[in-house]
């Protein structure tokens, strides 16, 4: 593993968009959310570019990452927003560059397939968490949420039990393992590529939005048939929002959880608000964390020394 070297009062921010394109208003007043933190932002030079669904091409999408990546005046990567299109450039992202300047990289939702590629390229801890536009830059982003942003700062052990949320158990047992995973439709559209996900002895976190149950079921199952599921020691199920069914008769998602993960070898539990939610619980992923339903915890390592 490679853990990152925190952030300092006075350090600078590189912000870009391997994506979808961010809304420029909700991004601005982002960056003065970093600006109150005591951190400079920089912006990628095609941060404004649009392509349809894409923020510009993949060529200058490629070249505003790897900008900030060989930039020494940045030391943290902050993505404006999901969408869709970061998979579009996993296998021209130079690794071996962000191996030799590791640096803080933090998002989530598409983002999934930046972390599962850096990770298993490079062992870079990467962040999920809430980004510019998508979260940051909105009116409801809520206190809890810009408080886990202090992780940054000062290596902090991550503690989530039911003070925060709810949690159901799917399988008992308690286990520990590095932290993988993120966004499940990312996490399957990795399944057969050179990126796909590697589950074996991890703790594997699972969320998505707009999903309806049979799709999650698809999903899951695909997980399951690829040898995805039985090799993780437990499951983290985080926020699935936006699920309501389309489809009459429909299984619920808890009825479908409960068929996946009832039998399951180790601890499964769901109601951890990581994901498309606010609050938003922001974890590195890639560090060692330990899930017990006994506890009714999830303890998480620091993801910068």
């Amino acid at each position: 593993m490679i853990h990152p070297i925190r952030l300092q009062k006075g350090d600078t921010i590189g912000v870009t968009a391997p994506a979808g394109p961010p809304d420029q208003e909700k991004l601005q007043r982002a960056i003065a959310f970093f600006n109150e933190m005591g951190l400079r932002v920089k912006l990628g030079r095609n941060i404004k570019q649009t392509r349809g669904f894409l923020a510009g091409t993949d060529e200058e999408r490629l070249s505003d990452l790897h900008d900030m990546i060989i930039d020494t005046e940045v030391k943290a990567i902050i993505f404006a927003r999901g969408g869709y299109g970061t998979g579009r450039l996993a296998d021209c992202i130079d690794y071996e560059l962000i191996r030799q300047n590791p640096k803080i990289i933090w998002g989530y939702s598409d983002i999934t397939y930046l972390h599962t590629a850096i990770y298993q390229q490079t062992g870079l801890i990467t962040f999920h968490g809430p980004m510019l536009a998508s979260d940051i830059g909105k009116s409801d982003f809520d206190q809890f949420s810009a408080q886990l942003f202090r992780q940054l700062f000062t290596p902090t052990q991550l503690d989530y039990s039911e003070v925060i949320s709810p949690l159901k158990v799917y399988a008992a047992g308690e286990t520990v393992g590095q932290m993988v995973g993120g966004n499940l439709s990312l996490l399957v559209s990795t399944l057969g590529t050179p990126y796909e996900v590697e589950t074996t002895g991890k703790l594997l976190l699972l969320e998505d939005i707009g999903e309806e149950p049979y799709r999650i079921d698809g999903m899951l199952n695909q997980l399951r048939l690829a040898g995805k599921l039985c090799g993780a020691h437990g499951i983290v199920l985080g926020d699935f929002s936006e699920v309501n069914s389309k489809v009459n008769p429909s299984l619920t998602l808890d009825e479908v959880f409960t068929d996946y993960f009832s039998d399951f070898h180790g601890p499964v539990m769901s109601g951890f608000k990581i994901g498309h939610c606010f609050p938003h619980f922001s974890v590195p992923l890639g560090v060692w964390a330990k899930l017990s339903t006994i506890e009714k915890r999830l303890r998480i390592e620091p993801g910068v020394k």
